[in-house]
């Protein structure tokens, strides 16, 4: 028997038993074609796991399709029969509903595209030109954020507006904040009025591409920042905290390009990334972005001693501990890119070695004097954050 929905009705006290919910999970296997789930009522007085559980089961199903799911209302996805005809073609209908909805008449051509999963994609809009993604935003003081936001939701045109003139100041952030985006400018400005325009292509970005050029300039500014900490060097520190706008503006310009990935199934295809291939690189990406943080920090460690070195003996500890965190960084990233799983474990690996030094650098500087020792504690600290983003990196290869 076919059934058309599955309703769950309130518990009472008395339905608290784990055979009871036993008893729910088998009707819900049992009446699995059902299209839809309404949830009538679910007291509260019940028992938790009897709440808990029909979540889960709503969770369930939810997970089993294909197309969207709203509760009480959506149906889950619409089966169609494969048919054959007496030459040997095998053909399927295509739902009414959305035939009108896109415009589709009799004689006209629509686009089926194998995905990497095997599926097909209908596209009855093959080809048309994409339209631009138009994003009008008025003066406020989160302006800024709100140009960030739309930059990374794939806006290809954000209009500021305002009723009245548009002040200097509100200028100042635009452009600033635009300096910090690859690929937005400003293409029209008035008195009331400032259109920024993102002129990038996304296929031309490939994410692997953009990672490791993150990665390269996230390296370099790792040695450099412990360089500039062990030889004083003030000068070294400030190009570390310099680089870091440029570690910024290829993270972001890497999430774009990610979530437009995602948002469009042909530019996927034409990338040869999946919906979750987006997800591990987005997940990589803030890992660098971090890493790069981390050594600003160290930088700002440099700075505040103000020339000052620790002691040749400190020094050579710190050291070691930054070329196993720099060894263990590299590898997670070669790791990640080249699904390595044995480079990976090599990373989870000097987790050993990395806290003997870190405890051998404590012991050393207590013995430092006190405007020295703060700074080495701390940057320890922050080398052991680059070593432990660098094992979350490698653990994204599975």
């Amino acid at each position: 028997m076919l059934f058309s929905s599955i309703s769950l009705f309130t518990f009472a006290k008395k339905a608290t038993s784990l055979c009871f919910v036993k008893k729910i999970a088998t009707v819900i296997d049992v009446f699995s074609s059902a299209r839809s789930i309404r949830v009538v009522h679910c007291d509260v007085r019940c028992n938790i796991m009897v709440q808990v559980y029909i979540r889960r089961l709503i969770v369930w199903y939810v997970s089993l399709s294909k197309t969207g799911f709203r509760i009480g209302s959506v149906l889950m996805a619409d089966l169609r029969k494969v048919q054959r005809t007496a030459t040997g073609t095998f053909f399927v209908c295509l739902p009414r509903d959305w035939s009108e909805k896109h415009g589709l008449e009799k004689g006209m051509m629509v686009a089926l595209n194998e995905t990497i999963g095997g599926k097909l994609c209908v596209d009855p809009k093959y080809n048309d030109e994409p339209t631009p993604k138009v994003t009008s935003l008025t003066v406020s003081p989160f302006l800024g954020r709100e140009i960030v936001g739309h930059y990374l939701l794939g806006s290809d045109i954000i209009r500021i507006e305002a009723k009245e003139r548009i002040d200097f100041d509100v200028r100042k952030v635009v452009k600033a904040t635009v300096g910090g985006l690859i690929g937005l400018e400003i293409v029209e400005e008035n008195y009331s009025q400032i259109v920024l325009q993102c002129l990038l292509e996304p296929s031309g970005f490939p994410p692997e591409k953009i990672l490791r050029r993150n990665d390269a300039i996230v390296a370099g500014m790792h040695r450099d920042a412990v360089n500039s900490f062990l030889d004083g060097d003030v000068q070294l520190a400030k190009s570390v905290t310099a680089r870091d706008d440029e570690n910024n503006r290829l993270y972001f310009l890497l999430v774009r390009i990610l979530r437009t990935i995602i948002q469009n199934p042909r530019l996927s295809e034409k990338l040869g990334l999946t919906a979750i291939e987006c997800l591990d690189y987005r997940l990589a990406a803030s890992l660098l972005e971090t890493m790069g943080d981390a050594c600003v920090q160290i930088a700002a460690k440099t700075l505040e001693l103000n020339g000052t070195k620790p002691s040749e003996d400190l020094r050579k500890l710190v050291s070691s501990l930054q070329a196993v965190c720099h060894d263990a960084h590299e590898q997670a990233l070669k790791s990640f890119v080249n699904k390595d799983i044995a480079l990976a474990e090599n990373v989870r690996q000097m987790r050993e070695k990395v806290q003997f030094l870190s405890v051998a650098i404590e012991n050393e500087a207590k013995a430092e004097p006190l405007e020295v020792m703060p700074q080495t504690l701390a940057t320890t600290a922050f080398l052991k954050q680059i070593y432990e983003h660098s094992l979350d990196l490698a653990d994204l290869v599975v």
